[in-house]
């Protein structure tokens, strides 16, 4: 039994039956976690591939949608990007690369909880520590001589990286790609009579569920993710900490946007796939074992209810502007007109073979794939605005 299995049962122990995010809370993220120890994602030696690990040409796009929003909101100057669950920095590395409009404004900081990803953030990027992020500092023109400092402008793109949302207020674009998918989840079931809550037990030999009665609270989540009728049976997701993020998220911003791109579908669509179809696990490309097997060694992922998504953004502070396939959202931000270039450039150059020709047809095998409607295209895309 591993360090981390005997936490969890020595918890259960003292607590009884533990909540199902509190399981998944310590299978990611506790000490000696999935994503604490390094894994996640990746191509070579990790164990699954997101949008940006496709090739840079999500990360073009992405920067695409940052000027949109930067010109939207006035350019301002800085302009902060917080990438939250930005994991090696795959996405911020490409974003530069594309060199948006709005570099010289641009303060981009990766959140990341794993030590270890933090670490390997530093391989590919100038992390520049978080209190010259904003700055350096100058007196306000209006105050000079007050306590606070206005960041000196046009010295973008600077990178800074943290553990958690930063507890400032800003302007600009705090981005999620699929992380409310790993974040921690309940998990409820509908009985006749009310709802029930699917709970962690273990019974001497291996991790068991075990179903209580849930909570009023929980109950009333419940309700929401399930936006209507749920048949006695049913089982559903309560992304809790969701819930929270978006709050934080929400409190973080002046002005600007919420963007998440994740697993997502409709109550409804959750009720009818089933548990098996909403939670699944992954370790080293393929689809892992049971979710209580082996805590620790593999990714839990949930698919992200979009209508109690929407209901927590309202409640707070944010408004819904877009909800899209990933698919749609990215040809809405011109990658069909990149890809076809790049078509055309790789038809004249196919002959030569050499890295620019090779580079144009990367560039066609990566649209295929971000708009896949069994793939990466199908994720969807929430954008929400502040006020």
């Amino acid at each position: 039994m591993s360090a981390l299995e005997q936490r969890l049962v020595e918890r259960i122990h003292r607590e009884g039956p533990l909540p199902f995010d509190a399981f998944v809370e310590e299978a990611l993220y506790g000490d000696g976690g999935f994503f604490a120890s390094g894994h996640g994602a990746g191509r070579a030696g990790a164990d699954f591939v997101t949008s940006p690990e496709v090739g840079p040409l999500f990360g073009a796009l992405v920067a695409r949608y940052l000027d949109r929003v930067w010109r939207e909101l006035g350019r301002p100057d800085p302009f902060v990007v917080i990438e939250a669950g930005a994991g090696r920095g795959r996405l911020a590395a490409d974003v530069l690369a594309a060199a948006p409009e709005c570099a010289p404004a641009l303060r981009y900081v990766l959140v990341e909880r794993s030590e270890e990803l933090r670490a390997a953030q530093r391989e590919r990027l100038t992390i520049e520590p978080f209190d010259e992020a904003l700055g350096p500092g100058a007196p306000d023109p209006d105050d000079p001589d007050g306590p606070d400092l206005v960041p000196v402008t046009g010295i973008g793109p600077i990178v800074t990286a943290l553990d958690d949302l930063p507890a400032v207020h800003v302007t600009g674009v705090v981005l999620a790609n699929e992380l409310l998918d790993n974040l921690p989840f309940r998990v409820v079931e509908r009985a006749p009579g009310g709802w029930l809550e699917v709970r962690v037990a273990h019974d001497g030999e291996r991790f068991v569920e075990s179903v209580l009665p849930a909570a009023e609270h929980l109950a009333a989540e419940a309700d929401l993710v399930a936006s209507g009728d749920a048949p006695p049976g049913t089982r559903l997701p309560v992304p809790d900490a969701a819930t929270a993020w978006l709050r934080n998220a929400a409190a973080r911003l002046r002005k600007g946007r919420v963007l998440l791109v994740d697993y997502a579908a409709s109550g409804a669509e959750l009720a009818t796939r089933g548990q098996a179809g909403w939670l699944r696990t992954f370790r080293a490309h393929e689809r892992g074992g049971p979710p209580l097997d082996a805590p620790g060694t593999q990714d839990i992922t949930v698919d992200v209810p979009v209508e109690f998504v929407v209901h927590a953004a309202a409640r707070a502070g944010l408004g819904l502007l877009t909800d899209r396939s990933q698919a749609d959202w990215l040809r809405g931000l011109g990658l069909d007109d990149l890809v076809a270039e790049a078509r055309t450039q790789w038809d004249a150059r196919a002959h030569v073979a050499d890295l620019e020709a090779l580079r144009h047809r990367s560039r066609v095998s990566e649209g295929t794939a971000l708009t896949d409607p069994a793939g990466l295209g199908a994720h969807r895309v929430l954008e929400f605005r502040t006020g």
